[in-house]
């Protein structure tokens, strides 16, 4: 049976097998805003709910809905894996993000009226005193009206460029004895906060913390900036820009035409433009002329533009308002040891379970590798970091320690480019090779290699990731750290690197599955044995979990599977493209995602092997993939079987188990393409919970003893 996809599928073709790509991604965006109006979250923690959903709102029109736009205006009718016109797309999700749009909306106003009741109260100028108005007049000429740059149109000044996601007061007013009609532009400068703290006042002093919004300061305040002049009207804008890159083909220097790109991106065509309700139609029109933007890009909000900028409120020292803190625990198999990353690696094979785990044992693998006089080589790849990076500061000693460091820095990383461009620059300064990879592929894999001199010979150690090398992140999304001295994955992971950086092609792999080379093929062939399985009357079964399912061919191969009676569970996060749950189509296969208090992000491929899951006989796989066209065809990726006894189990018998178990924090995908919420009480199993509060995974003695019934737990439940 072929699985290749075609590019030139009919709507007949399409009709019932797959879930448009960019619907079910605002489906995900709609779990993460339900938990905003989840109570069972701490209160800050559901503000911090709906400032990331209105960020991840923002990014996926900057990108997703730029693109399809694009393919609008050049007229292209190429249809997506489920029949529908880039037009088409464009209809249904505008109507998507205005239902979305205006649920963010209600939310906030329940969000704000609780925050009132906890002692945050964010106040409309109504309801301001005089004294506050006083006290803020005084705070905007201090620190507010020097930064200011309010721009009059005419003749003379054109409209200003205004950024990307760049807020902005639009004012109409009269001035002069002739009282004819002016429009000014009033960027604000983005170092300037959005919330301004005003003084406790009363007997509530100790208790009630009070903000007013930026604009509201200004409209208090606009005849500073506009004296002797009659407001008619104002309102509030953002602006949305493209701020997707394209790669020239011939791009000699990358890193100049990456740090030229980025400066293009800011500069961006306008997507959509949000203004405050209600505006009147003249400043409407006027926006439209100005910005060349049709009256269909123009989205009028009733209530606060740039719900992005909540995050500003989750900051307030109010721990009794988030989540409880929990004990990060650092990995047991390293303390035992000393601290001594390398020799606890050279004992066994083990694995650390972000974030429960700390991520600081990476961060002292590669200390410990630039400052051990016998090592020799360091080689690392590098997706994300963070701007004080740990990594790369620890990269940069062992390259001034005179150790050959080798860095693939990946410039197409989607808004960290200049974060990258800059460690990319301190790399080379302190003496460090640094690559970019290739201009069409981005280095998608997360791989640490560290060679080391040990009685005479060479030895090498890794350190495979499911997630990016980002102290911050660590924090919250849940990932794999893998640690190994075994030569062979060692050997392969070498190949790589010189893949990475000469463009050698890696040969005769013995462990390591890479894109674009071969993992979508590898995948296949694994289906496929279990669907042999099956036939031969043999427990046939698969368990995975991603991030995204997008790909037609994976999704064409599960549904054969499904057909041949192979059960089929998937963890997918966020976009998944399969319908499950359809007679004689996908009768086999459960899908299932998991939005709460951490980020869903690692990786894991199980496969029955002709075993029931779990099964210490089964095949299992970590990696850095989802399982998307553009993972398969246009990345650099990695995937790593699981073969050492207790890491195997750990990965599928607790890790899987637990993310199957979960009820408190899941939604289930129907056939139909929409999600139910799992139903739940307290005693309902979280696997977070569990995470947060059971031994380490990478523990050893004791700690796997007490592991053990955990184990046996979660195999019962998982009968039930």
């Amino acid at each position: 049976m072929s699985y290749k996809s075609s590019k030139k599928r009919t709507a007949l073709q399409h009709a019932g097998r797959f879930i448009n790509r960019e619907l079910s991604w605002l489906a995900f965006n709609n779990r993460v805003l339900e938990e905003a109006g989840n109570k069972r979250n701490p209160l800050l923690e559901r503000v911090h709910f709906l400032s990331i959903s209105a960020t991840n709102l923002d990014e996926f029109m900057m990108v997703r809905v730029a693109g399809l736009l694009d393919h609008v205006r050049m007229g292209t009718t190429l249809l997506s894996d489920d029949g529908l016109t880039p037009q088409a797309q464009i209809e249904r999700i505008n109507e998507r993000i205005g239902a979305i749009v205006r649920q963010q909306q209600k939310c906030w106003t329940k969000l704000r009226a609780e925050l009132k009741e906890s002692g945050i109260n964010i106040l409309e100028r109504a309801a301001l005193s005089k004294d506050d108005i006083h006290w803020l007049a005084s705070y905007f000429a201090e620190n507010v009206y020097p930064v200011l740059t309010p721009i009059a149109i005419d003749p003379a000044h054109p409209f200003p460029f205004l950024p990307n996601l760049g807020i902005a007061q639009l004012f109409l007013f009269t001035r002069g004895a002739k009282k004819e009609e002016q429009i000014a532009v009033l960027p604000f400068p983005p170092k300037l906060p959005r919330f301004i703290a005003l003084p406790a006042t009363g007997k509530k002093k100790t208790k009630i913390q009070r903000f007013v919004r930026l604009e509201d300061i200004i409209e208090l305040n606009w005849e500073a900036l506009f004296p002797r002049a009659v407001k008619i009207a104002s309102t509030l804008l953002r602006i949305v820009r493209d701020s997707d890159l394209e790669v020239e083909e011939e791009a000699e220097d990358l890193v100049r035409h990456f740090e030229r790109a980025v400066k293009r991106r800011r500069r961006g065509r306008v997507i959509r433009i949000k203004i405050a309700s209600p505006t009147p139609q003249r400043l409407v029109q006027f926006l439209l002329t100005q910005m060349q933007i049709e009256s269909e890009d123009v989205i009028s909000t009733q209530g606060m533009i740039g719900l992005s900028t909540l995050a500003e409120l989750y900051d307030l020292p109010r721990p009794d308002l988030k989540f409880t803190p929990y004990s990060v625990r650092f990995p047991e198999r390293i303390t035992d040891y000393g601290g001594d990353c390398f020799a606890a690696i050279e004992a066994k094979d083990f694995i650390v379970h972000h974030p429960f785990e700390s991520f600081d044992v990476v961060v002292q693998f590669l200390r410990q590798a630039a400052a051990d006089k016998d090592v020799i080589a360091i080689k690392q790849t590098l997706y994300r970091t963070s701007h004080d990076s740990p990594i790369v500061q620890a990269l940069i000693e062992a390259a001034e320690a005179g150790k050959s460091v080798t860095a693939v820095v990946e410039l197409k990383a989607r808004f960290d480019e200049e974060a990258n461009i800059k460690w990319a620059r301190d790399l080379e300064r302190a003496g460090a090779q640094v690559v970019y990879g290739f201009v069409h592929l981005k280095t998608h894999c997360k791989l640490s290699l560290v060679t080391r001199r040990v009685e005479g010979k060479l030895r090498t150690y890794m350190h495979f990731g499911t997630g990016n090398y980002h102290p911050a992140t660590a924090k919250v999304y849940t990932d794999l750290s893998f640690f190994t001295c075994d030569q062979a994955a060692c050997h392969d992971v070498a190949q790589l690197f010189n893949f990475l950086t000469g463009y050698t092609t890696p040969k005769l792999l013995t462990k390591l599955v890479i894109a674009p080379r071969s993992m979508r093929a590898t995948l296949i062939k694994l289906i496929e044995a279990e669907v042999a399985m099956a036939k031969a009357g043999r427990p046939a079964q698969i368990w995975a979990k991603m991030n995204a399912l997008v790909d037609p061919e994976i999704i064409d191969a599960l549904y054969a599977a499904s057909q041949a009676r192979v059960k089929i569970d998937l963890i997918v996060r966020g976009i998944c493209c399969l319908k499950p749950g359809v007679a004689k189509l996908s009768e086999n296969i459960r899908v299932k995602s998991i939005v709460g208090r951490f980020l869903e992000h690692s990786r894991i491929f199980c496969f029955g092997a002709g075993h029931g899951l779990p099964s210490p006989n089964a095949k299992v796989y970590i990696g850095s993939a989802d399982w998307m066209p553009r993972n398969f065809d246009w990345r650099v990726e990695a995937m790593m079987p699981i073969e050492n006894p207790t890491v195997h189990a750990q990965v599928m018998s607790q890790i899987m188990v637990a993310n199957i178990k979960d009820e408190k924090n899941s939604w289930v995908l129907q056939p139909g393409g929409e999600y139910v919420r799992v139903p739940f009480t307290e005693k309902s199993f979280s696997a977070h919970e569990y995470f947060m509060n059971n031994p380490s995974l990478s523990g050893r003695g004791k700690a796997l003893k007490k592991t053990k019934s955990a184990f046996e737990d979660l195999y019962k439940l998982r009968k039930k």
